[in-house]
């Protein structure tokens, strides 16, 4: 278990979690097989946020609030960083979620810099 906690929180591949780039994450979503969850707080989501993302705070998440993941889509997990998504990526391992997470590189912030689009 500790193996699979670790794996969640470093992107390590163990535990079903991976690390992506932001542009691979935004080449999913202009393809429409990327479902994004943005686990910060609702008032930085209301400042700024990816298109379509959902919004599941890590201070309330639950492993029963991931949404169900169609054959042939990819489920992302960002926050502003890098690092809370990780801790919503242990919970999900730990809690039992059997699916695939991505983990995007960066966070907002890296996906800011590479020119990704926000909703403000």
């Amino acid at each position: 278990m500790l193996n699979r906690l670790f794996g969640a929180l470093s992107g390590n591949g163990k535990g079903n979690v991976h690390m992506v780039p932001p542009n691979v994450v935004a080449e999913w979503i202009a393809a429409g097989t990327a479902i994004v969850v943005d686990v910060r707080e609702p008032g930085e989501y209301a400042s700024e946020h990816i298109k379509g993302a959902l919004n599941l705070p890590l201070s309330t998440f639950q492993v029963t609030q991931i949404p169900d993941v169609a054959e042939g889509k990819k489920l992302v997990f960002h926050c502003r960083s890098g690092q809370r998504c990780g801790m919503a990526a242990a919970k999900a391992v730990e809690a039992g979620y059997q699916g695939e997470i991505n983990r995007m590189e960066g966070g907002m912030i890296g996906w800011m810099s590479m020119g990704g689009a926000v909703v403000r």
